[in-house]
């Protein structure tokens, strides 16, 4: 591992290179004993005041390509990350994963600045430092926490915590009369850049409240907040909850539409079913009753059937016999006719024809 030279100093007092003389045999005989980073995420991170770290191996200092080839397990790479965090959101946590796993042994270690510090160069904060020094301890990425962090990083502070690299976004960061207040760790080589999320950030969440007051302070009032803790007055009171008032009605007016609207859709579905199956049973009667009825139904030859075995039934077929008594009489009849003709006919001579005979010849 090679180790810092007495002449690799910038004028700031921070290393800037590094020699390639192979470390001695004491340093390597001693082991180092720092805090290693958390392997279980059932405790919140440590703050930096309450770690005794009775660690006597010399800090040797790494580079980049070091760092990234990997390091021993006792010896992980020093990660720092400093900030307000205020309003910690998933912009916050995606620079902490950045910093994070930017080396494959990491110890991250997060300063956050006081409420002092902060009010004085940055502006007032919606919340207090221990929340923030809280917010960041529950972080699954942080090993350690950093209370009352500086706002400029020093030579010290460095060498007091054994930071190796400091993580940020690569964006000059302007402030406490600096055009940049990393310029010093990039000259130094100990910067390392991470990525801002857009569309998220502390100001961003602040800008929403600020552009929605009335929506938030009368959503405040609905659940329970005083007019005074909102530091709304009388006047903006009563307006709010008017307005929630009306809020409530239209939002009952509009529950009772939609179940009407379901209500209506139900027996709409319910009618267009009674509907169809009417149409259904409709089709199979007049079927029905045209298979019984109609010209060529059932029912026709049904009764025709039942006709002609009535008739049957009522004139039963006659005997030969009965026809040859009734013919008889009407035998007689013609003979006693063709009797009483040939005895009405006039005298004349006995062989002579008769007068009135003759003109039938």
């Amino acid at each position: 591992m090679p180790v810092l030279t007495t002449d690799a100093e910038s004028e700031t007092g921070i290393p800037k290179s590094l020699s390639n003389e192979p470390p001695s045999e004491t340093m390597e005989e001693i082991e180092h004993t720092c805090p290693q980073p958390r392997l279980t995420l059932t405790a919140p991170a440590q703050f930096a005041d309450e770690i005794s770290c009775q660690c006597q191996a010399p800090h040797e200092k790494l580079t980049i390509a070091q760092a990234r080839l990997g390091t021993p397990a006792d010896r992980p790479v020093r990660i720092y990350a400093d900030g307000i965090f205020d309003l910690f959101h998933s912009g916050h946590a995606r620079a902490l994963m950045q910093a994070k796993t930017l080396f494959p042994n990491t110890y991250l270690l997060v300063g956050v600045c006081s409420d002092d510090l902060t009010h004085k160069f940055k502006g007032f904060t919606v919340m207090n430092e221990a929340e923030r020094y809280e917010a960041l301890r529950h972080c699954r990425y942080v090993d350690e926490v950093i209370r009352d962090a500086p706002w400029t990083l020093t030579p010290e502070f460095l060498e007091k915590h054994k930071i190796d690299f400091v993580a940020h976004d690569d964006i000059p960061y302007s402030s406490a009369g600096s055009d940049d207040v990393y310029k010093h760790i990039k000259e130094a080589g100990m910067f390392v850049p991470t990525q801002r999320t857009e569309g998220i950030s502390t100001s961003d969440i602040i800008t929403r409240i600020v552009r929605d007051y009335d929506v938030y302070a009368r959503r405040n009032l609905q659940r329970g907040y005083t007019a005074k803790e909102l530091n709304v007055s009388f006047i903006n009171e009563k307006k709010y909850r008017f307005q929630n008032q009306v809020d409530r009605m239209k939002e009952k007016v509009k529950t009772v539409e939609e179940r009407s609207k379901e209500f209506v859709n139900r027996v709409e579905e319910k009618s267009h079913d009674l509907i169809q199956k009417w149409e259904e049973k409709s089709r199979e009667f007049i079927g029905n009753f045209l298979e019984l009825f109609g010209p060529d139904g059932a029912w026709k030859q049904m009764f025709q059937e039942r006709s002609s075995r009535m008739l049957q039934a009522l004139s039963p077929k006659q005997s030969p016999a009965f026809f040859n008594c009734k013919a008889a009489p009407q035998v007689k009849k013609q003979d006693d006719a063709t009797a009483s003709a040939e005895s009405e006919e006039p005298e004349g001579s006995g062989d002579g024809p008769v007068p009135w005979a003759i003109g039938q010849h």
